[in-house]
């Protein structure tokens, strides 16, 4: 028992990996790390590119709080792993983890299940990216399909530009995504908790400059405006909230979540883009800040998504285990 009542047993925070957003992963670890150990939580960091994650299992963790970003922490890998070896964990599940960070899944997805997203093509090469280029029209945005903080990304204005922004994102990914650029105001809303019940935080603001909200203007420098209230048209703010909602449910996340969205400046209509299952926690992340406007601290919004840490299976390999000598079905 913790000396503020919290009985969360030992508990990991998975932080640095493999994937390109390490340094930020790492960021975000030590954060989390610093407010569970605040609040008495017996917290320890846990890096899995320097240890197997069987030494969780084997050193009596209790529960992981997930603060790894992009591939091997945030696309399901790891919550498989952790199912495996029954702990406990923060964010998504498996099916929901590996949906979400491939946004042409998503995006089918959301598609299928009647919410806006913006138009896109799959693309495997320089030439697939310039029809790509004819079709969306200018600007066109080339990502890889299965990364996140902008990481490949480029914002296409010539045809000329394609082949580079095509091998640019390749580099990061084999499936890379041509999406069609919605102008207007871009924003971002957190969720959290799980079903129906799950709470939609306030809608932020994103002013970047000259519109330019990239890897650097987003973790390391001040020049990036955050505007929470959002200061958007009466309505608006309800409108995507509760589209948030439903993206959430639609690939069935739950835990706490971040959808980032782009409002068309002449009609309005609010765009999804993605859906980060494993958002930032740094001292420029959008979550702490919108649970900052809703009257949630930083620590409080640690110690609730740890208290919410679960697994996929939890109640089926706890009591489905066949008796000794039973035959199987």
């Amino acid at each position: 028992m913790s000396q503020n009542g919290l009985n969360l047993g030992k508990v990991a925070v998975l932080m640095g990996g493999f994937s390109a957003e390490r340094e930020v992963s790492l960021m975000s670890g030590n954060g989390v790390l610093q407010a569970l150990r605040s609040r008495g939580v017996d917290a320890h960091a846990f890096d899995p590119s320097e240890r197997d994650l069987t030494e969780l299992k084997r050193d009596g963790f209790a529960r992981c709080f997930i603060a790894l970003h992009g591939r091997f922490g945030e696309d399901g890998t790891v919550q498989g792993a952790l199912e495996l070896l029954g702990i406990p964990y923060t964010g998504s599940g498996v099916m929901a983890s590996s949906i979400a960070i491939d946004k042409v899944m998503t995006k089918r997805i959301w598609r299928a299940d009647g919410l806006r997203t913006p138009g896109w093509f799959e693309v495997n090469s320089a030439e697939a990216t310039r029809q790509a280029f004819a079709a969306l029209g200018v600007p066109m945005i080339v990502k890889p399909a299965r990364e996140g903080s902008t990481i490949g990304l480029t914002k296409v204005y010539t045809a000329e530009q394609c082949a580079e922004a095509y091998r640019l994102a390749a580099q990061h990914d084999d499936l890379v995504l041509c999406e069609q650029f919605i102008r207007g105001d871009e924003v971002t809303c957190p969720i959290l908790g799980t079903g129906a019940s799950a709470r939609v935080l306030p809608v932020i603001r994103i002013v970047a400059p000259e519109g330019n909200y990239d890897y650097n203007n987003k973790y390391f420098t001040d020049d990036t405006q955050y505007l929470v209230p959002a200061g958007l048209p009466e309505g608006e703010e309800e409108a995507i909230q509760e589209l948030v909602h439903k993206a959430y449910l639609s690939l069935g996340c739950r835990g706490w979540a971040r959808a980032d969205v782009m409002i068309d400046a002449s009609t309005r209509q609010p765009y999804l883009l993605e859906i980060n299952t494993s958002p930032g926690m740094t001292g420029h992340s959008l979550v702490p800040m919108s649970a900052r406007a809703a009257g949630i601290s930083y620590e409080e919004l640690c110690v609730q998504l740890l208290q919410g840490a679960t697994r996929d299976y939890l109640d089926h390999l706890d009591h489905a285990a066949p008796a000794a000598g039973g035959a199987a079905a």
